[in-house]
């Protein structure tokens, strides 16, 4: 008798949202079918795209990039993922609000919207991730959900040949959005630091934020020659990794999140970052140095100072070993692919 040849199995079809994200891209297994479109935001978050196209995935994985739903908005996507039967994972990245996002009638309506979305998705995701065991424990006790705890993987390796500045501390303000809060005050608390230190404040912007409008006082140190000022705008996990190997520390001027990919990618950097304090960074990575930027206290300037001047005077970290950092972004991909393969299968059998 011939063998009858067994038919090449389907690769699983994924959708990721947001898509083209770097950590998104990093823990997405090979053998699996990216399904987009890639726009932002994502036209999966909505019911009726959804709907129309619940047939064309396996798998539907959500990160983030739904901070612009409304809670009735976010109630009807998840009663649409229900009613199509499309199996929904959710990777837990932060618990908090969007920094800075606070509108509405009542202070907090961004914290009070966050805590709705992540209850309506938390209550419908077959599978839970997050990435410290810290942050698994809120959402235990928060939410009632247990969640799988996948590690940070690293985004990028360092370039060769780049060295550090002793003692030269960092602040990237980017764009100056609204998840850099009292930036006044946060320059002058991180230059105090570095001054008391025996080190020099450099200042990064992103090209096109006109500080003459935005932020005279940076011009104006800058000219006074306080502080370096630095226009630029790294493209991706590669150049922010090369940005920081130029710096013994880097501020972290956001307030207080969950997690943090700036944390890893000082880490591969070799670079201390000097981050918030509250959520689970530490859990990330236990070398970093914590200052007082809470999105209800507000920025604590002597923290801040007392911070940097810690960060500066400890020896800088050595570069993460870059063959662990390889074996644990292939462990996280397995688990990945292994969630994916189960909740697929689970629904192809009911």
């Amino acid at each position: 008798m011939t063998a009858v040849p067994e038919e090449p199995q389907r690769p699983l079809r994924v959708v990721s949202v947001p898509p083209g994200q770097p950590y998104v891209d990093a823990v997405l297994p090979e053998h699996v079918l990216r399904v987009g479109p890639g726009t932002t935001p994502s036209p999966w978050l909505d019911p009726a795209y959804l709907v129309a196209h619940a047939d064309e995935v396996d798998v539907l994985h959500v990160h983030g990039g739904f901070e612009h739903l409304t809670v009735a908005e976010m109630d009807a996507w998840t009663a649409a993922v229900r009613r199509c039967d499309v199996p929904l994972v959710v990777t837990v990245h932060d618990l908090a609000a969007v920094d800075g996002a606070d509108s509405g009638t009542h202070p907090g309506a961004a914290r009070t919207r966050a805590q709705a979305h992540l209850r309506a998705l938390l209550a419908t995701a077959e599978v839970v991730l997050t990435l410290t065991p810290g942050a698994a424990d809120e959402i235990a006790d928060r939410f009632g959900r247990t969640a799988i705890v996948v590690a940070h993987p690293s985004l990028a390796d360092p370039t060769p040949g780049v060295g550090r500045e002793t003692r030269l501390v960092g602040v990237h303000l980017g764009a100056l959005g609204p998840e850099v809060a009292e930036p006044r005050a946060l320059l002058r608390a991180a230059l105090s630091g570095a001054v008391s230190g025996g080190g020099r404040l450099r200042v990064d912007v992103d090209p096109d934020v006109d500080l003459t409008v935005r932020l005279p006082e940076l011009v104006a140190l800058a000219d006074a020659g306080e502080l370096e000022l630095v226009r630029s705008r790294p493209a991706g996990p590669e150049e922010w990794v090369r940005h920081l190997q130029e710096l013994h520390v880097s501020v972290v001027p956001q307030r207080t999140r969950s997690h943090s990919s700036w944390v890893e990618l000082c880490r591969d950097a070799g670079t201390r970052a000097v981050v918030p304090v509250g959520g689970h960074q530490a859990e990330q990575w236990s070398d970093v140095v914590h200052y007082g930027n809470d999105p209800i206290t507000g920025l604590d300037t002597a923290s801040l100072t007392s911070a940097v001047v810690a960060a500066l005077t400890r020896p800088a970290p050595a570069r993460v070993d870059r063959g662990w950092r390889a074996e644990q972004l292939a462990a996280v991909r397995r688990v990945h692919a292994q969630v994916y393969e189960q909740v697929a299968a689970d629904h192809a059998t009911t």
